[in-house]
């Protein structure tokens, strides 16, 4: 399987345990590695061959703009599904990324990785 990567997809969402996170936002970052088969756009040279990670970006965007979970577990995990509803990826890897988390004293960031595949999302298909 080949892997497409797009990384560094910065927006402002209000998923968070605390009412304030979810009220008042903070940054997130996201990384994706798409899994699939790049063979016949390598062969086409054709768009219409390959995955639009152009819109795989703004979906990315809408989705953290717009949730209103608890945890980056749930943000994760709803992005990975759109991403595999809505492109011909076989596996994506979510790379979810609290850039500046409410924690006392912490100057670094929280990060989450998840791989979830189509076969999961569509078992026994």
């Amino acid at each position: 399987m080949d892997r497409l990567q797009v990384c560094g997809i910065r927006c402002y969402g209000y998923t968070g345990f605390f009412e304030e996170e979810r009220k008042l936002g903070q940054w997130f970052e996201v990384d994706l590695v798409f899994g699939l088969d790049v063979r016949a756009a390598g062969a086409s040279d054709r768009l219409d061959d390959t995955l639009d990670y152009g819109g795989a970006v703004q979906r990315v965007q809408s989705l953290v703009r717009q949730a209103r979970f608890a945890t980056i577990e749930r943000l994760a995990t709803a992005i990975a599904e759109d991403i595999l509803h809505h492109t011909v990826a076989e596996e994506v890897t979510v790379r979810l990324t609290k850039v500046s988390p409410p924690i006392p004293d912490f100057g670094g960031h929280i990060a989450l990785e998840i791989t979830r595949s189509r076969a999961e999302l569509h078992p026994g298909t």
